[in-house]
Order: C-alpha cells, then structure tokens, then sequence
C-alpha cells in the first residue's frame, strides 16, 4: 500500500474509543469516554423513562463498559453500540432526573494523550427535566398508522418474500449469555444461515431487516416486511431466563392475551427494545400505539398460527424444544404487521449453558436452518392449494 492509500484509509478508518469514566464534579457528575481523535457530537434528552442521549459519528469500541462500576445518585446505566449505519448513540438511563450542565470535547494536554468527550450532569426536578427534553430530530416517529392493504396475489411464477428479522443489533444487544454470547450476534447468524438455504432452493426472495450490527427500530421492522409485500415475516430471538435448567426452543404468535407468564415477560422485554436503544415514543400518536386488529389482522393471524405448527413440527426433527407449551402467544410488538403471518421464534435460552453451547455451533445454526426452511416450504405449498381451491 502506497503513503497515498495508507492515508486515505487513516482517514477513513472510525475513531476509536478506548475507555468510559463516571465520576463526581462537585454537586454534578462526569461522563467521560476517552477517544483517539476528534468528533462531532448531539445531545439530547427524552423521558418516559428519562434517558440522555449522545449521537456521535461511527466509533470504534474498545470498550466493553455498560453500566456504572459504582452507584451514583444520577446514573443508572448506560449503553453504547451502532444505531444506524455510520452512526453510533450512547444511551444513558437516569436514576433521578438530570439536566446536561455542559458538554465539550477536550483535546490532549499534559499528561493526557487523546482525547476526550466530557457531559457534566446535575440533579434537576422533574419539572425542570421535562421542561428541557428535547426530540430527537430523527429516529423518533414510528411513522403512519399501519393500515391494512389487501394482499395482491403473486403473478404467475413470482416468488414468494420472506422476511428474516434478526432480533436487535448496533446498541441494542439484546441478552449475554455466560460465555458472553451476545443474542444480536446469535440471531445475525442464524439468519443468514436461513437466508443461504432459502436462496440456494431458488423458490423465494429473502429480505434481512438487518444485514449487519446495526440498530432497527421494532416499528421499522415492520415496514420493512410490508414495503416488500412479504408473504411470511420471521423474527429470532435467543434470550434468558431465571431459572438457568430452563432450555430448548420455541414458537410465538402474536395474541392481546399472552398463553402464561414467562411468554408476558418475554414480549414486554422485547418490546422495550426501542426505549433502550433512546427512541423518544412519546411522540408516537395512540392510534399507531395501539394498532387496531381488524378483519385483515386475524387472517394474518390464523396464517401464523398455520405456520408456527410446521415450525414446531419440523424443529423438534432437528433439536431439542421447550418441554411444556411449544407454542405461545403474547402481545409482541415486531409482529404487529397487520396483513402479514408472523412468527417468533426463540431459538434457545442464553441463560442455559447447554443451549448456549449449541447457539454458538455453525453446526447447529444449519439445523435451525433446514428445519426453518422445510416448515417454510409446507407452509407455502399449502398455501399455493389453498389459494387455488
């Protein structure tokens, strides 16, 4: 490489962020994340929770601080990570309410050799906080309310669309599992594996709401699915429990009324995805909340339905699933397309050794896969017969 080039790729290559220190500054407290050069930077706050969020250009993390080492009147926790491409976010949760005293980026001096991004917080009223929240100037619509549009039937020899959504991503890692297995990485790689199968058949386009470690907001996946007038939409998750023995897969449907508790728990989890990534929802109208399910939803539902008993049927040929109730239900987020069938599916629990074992196998990644695809295949050819009768 040429001194042209290698400065060309220096200039292009991500500042690197090496460390995140919170400490106190007289009544206030100090953020500070050390940095090897220069950056740009967007503060702004949003409540519901009360949240501080920081928009910085694309950083290289060298860091794998989340959270506070030590309790602080002001700081809960925080997190950092990719929120859309070419853009990283740093989400702090507050535990009272704080306004930004200041904020400025320090270049090296003295014994200091980089760089350094500093946010002075201090404790303020509620009142005071919400008087100073500021919308983001993107990310924080859901957009329009989901209508239902009557599906088109597919011309002759057109394929069918299916919608792979693997579950978080970019700032939003979803669960950690005891190896630190990270659910974004696991549900990236199952997905692709999905994608390779499906596309090597030739029957169908695939459409990734993600195709990378990026961030996509549970609304967004959503329209993905729809803009590509998708005939199945697949969401995968790997999360965790409490009870650690607990393991094995297992399928959801989207329903008002959750089938037990630990399918309420999870759904209530998932959908606080967007909050976690700094999402400001306040802004989101009731109407697009509360999506109305109508006529063109409960088909769309019983299509699910129809679909989550090949995956059931087909996943336990390959792999071990959940021993009680194989298929749940609960009021997911992600699956509130109203005109197309849905699934989720919880691939494992992190929190279970074994199973995390296994969700790191490329090996058991092409299980899930064929197993996937074949209950795909069922689901499509039936519905091609049903379509005709």
């Amino acid at each position: 490489m040429g001194p042209l080039a290698s400065a060309a790729a220096a200039a292009e290559a991500p500042v690197r962020a090496t460390a995140v220190r919170i400490g106190s500054h007289g009544e206030e407290i100090r953020f500070v994340v050390d940095l090897s050069g220069p950056v740009r930077y967007r503060t702004f706050t949003i409540a519901h929770p009360n949240r501080i969020v920081v928009d910085l250009p694309k950083l290289d993390w060298r860091t794998r601080g989340e959270g506070p080492r030590r309790r602080n009147a002001v700081i809960r926790t925080y997190r950092f990570g990719t929120f859309t491409a070419g853009a990283n976010r740093i989400v702090i949760e507050l535990r009272q309410p704080a306004a930004i005293a200041r904020s400025f980026v320090l270049p090296p001096r003295g014994k200091a050799t980089g760089y350094r991004f500093v946010l002075d917080l201090k404790p303020v009223s509620q009142e005071a906080f919400l008087s100073g929240v500021q919308a983001p100037a993107r990310g924080g619509r859901g957009g329009p309310a989901l209508r239902p549009a009557p599906k088109r039937r597919r011309a002759a020899g057109e394929k069918p669309v299916i919608v792979l959504d693997p579950g978080h991503g970019g700032i939003d890692p979803g669960t950690r599992g005891g190896r630190g297995t990270r659910e974004k990485q696991v549900t990236l790689l199952v997905a692709r594996a999905i994608r390779r199968r499906l596309l090597a058949g030739g029957k169908y386009k695939v459409v990734m709401t993600r195709a990378g470690d990026t961030f996509v907001p549970l609304r967004q996946r959503i329209a993905i699915a729809r803009k590509a007038d998708g005939d199945l939409f697949i969401s995968l998750h790997a999360d965790a429990l409490f009870i650690k023995s607990f393991r094995g897969a297992a399928v959801y449907t989207l329903s008002e009324k959750a089938s037990d508790d630990e399918a309420a728990a999870l759904a209530k989890k998932e959908n606080k995805a967007d909050i976690i990534a700094g999402i400001d929802l306040g802004r989101e109208s009731g109407e697009v909340r509360n999506i109305l399910i109508d006529l063109a939803q409960r088909e769309s539902m019983n299509r699910s339905v129809r679909l989550a008993r090949f995956l059931i049927g087909d996943l336990q040929r390959e792999i071990k699933l959940v021993r009680h109730k194989k298929h749940r239900f609960a009021g997911f987020a992600v699956l509130r397309a109203p005109d197309v069938p849905s699934v989720l599916i919880e691939l494992g629990y992190l929190s279970n050794a074994a199973d995390e074992r296994l969700l790191r196998s490329p090996r058991h990644h092409a299980k899930l896969a064929r197993a996937i695809v074949r209950a795909i295949d069922r689901y499509i050819a039936l519905q091609s017969r049903l379509s005709k009768s």
